[in-house]
């Protein structure tokens, strides 16, 4: 029932607590936050008591975030000889090698297009990655590739033609489809190329399609490039999450 009372929804946050981790938790909490404000009720969700109660779900289950495997420039390069010379190789290359250079996040790679690249005079590309998670108002960043990188999706544009609008696309029979790839393909292209190398299961399973944004963090961090350069570049507004990405990164600068 809505409007809900503070009591109710502190018991409801409790007892969810018990059987589900505590980003779980606090995703029910915003959404029954957001049903209150469709409705136009008073919200309880801010409430002292609530809070109180959130924070005892979060230390009743400390819970470390799960991070994915980098895909470094080492990985990046076995990764792609293992792509067999098919039409779907031939995506999968460009796809891998662009999204590492990117630092995109998966979403944000399957939903380029045709006119967000623009081939600039030295040969390279120049990307207009457009509204992402952290750009709710699609005011977009710039991100530019390599020469190998914009010879590796020159090849596949020639093949799938251009008269497809997604950049990526699914391939049905031999033939490209025109509508654009599910974010899911991404971990499925970066987790096919893991076992064909035959790298350890639990590697292969910590591996996901962020592992191309994970890992390109990483070798900027190694190479000398500051947290101020490498948030610019991969279009991160807060530094906590690029902590996490950064801390093996770290480990190995150091040690």
């Amino acid at each position: 029932m809505f409007p809900a009372n503070v009591e109710t929804l502190c018991s409801f946050l409790i007892d969810q607590g018990r059987s589900h981790a505590p980003s779980t938790v606090r995703r029910r909490l915003y959404a029954i936050r957001k049903v209150h404000r469709l409705l136009g009720l008073g919200d309880p969700t801010y409430d002292e008591e609530v809070n109180l109660a959130l924070r005892r779900v979060r230390r009743s289950k400390p819970v470390r975030p799960k991070q994915a495997k980098g895909l470094t420039r080492d990985y990046l390069d076995r990764f792609l000889a293992t792509e067999p010379d098919t039409p779907w190789g031939l995506r999968n290359r460009a796809m891998l090698s662009l999204g590492y250079e990117l630092l995109t996040r998966r979403s944000e790679l399957v939903a380029l297009r045709l006119d967000d690249l623009e081939i600039r005079e030295d040969g390279t590309l120049r990307v207009l990655i457009r509204r992402s998670k952290a750009d709710p108002f699609g005011e977009g960043r710039l991100a530019f590739t390599s020469h190998q990188t914009a010879t590796l999706v020159e090849e596949w544009i020639n093949w799938r033609g251009r008269h497809i609008d997604w950049l990526f696309c699914p391939i049905y029979q031999g033939k490209p489809i025109d509508r654009s790839l599910e974010t899911t393909a991404v971990k499925r292209v970066v987790k096919n190329a893991a076992k064909r190398l035959g790298i350890d299961p639990d590697d292969v399973d910590a591996f996901s399609g962020h592992s191309m944004r994970v890992g390109a963090a990483q070798d900027l961090l190694t190479r000398g490039f500051d947290t101020a350069a490498i948030m610019r570049a991969g279009g991160w507004k807060s530094i906590n999450v690029l902590a996490r990405y950064l801390e093996k990164a770290e480990h190995n600068v150091w040690a």
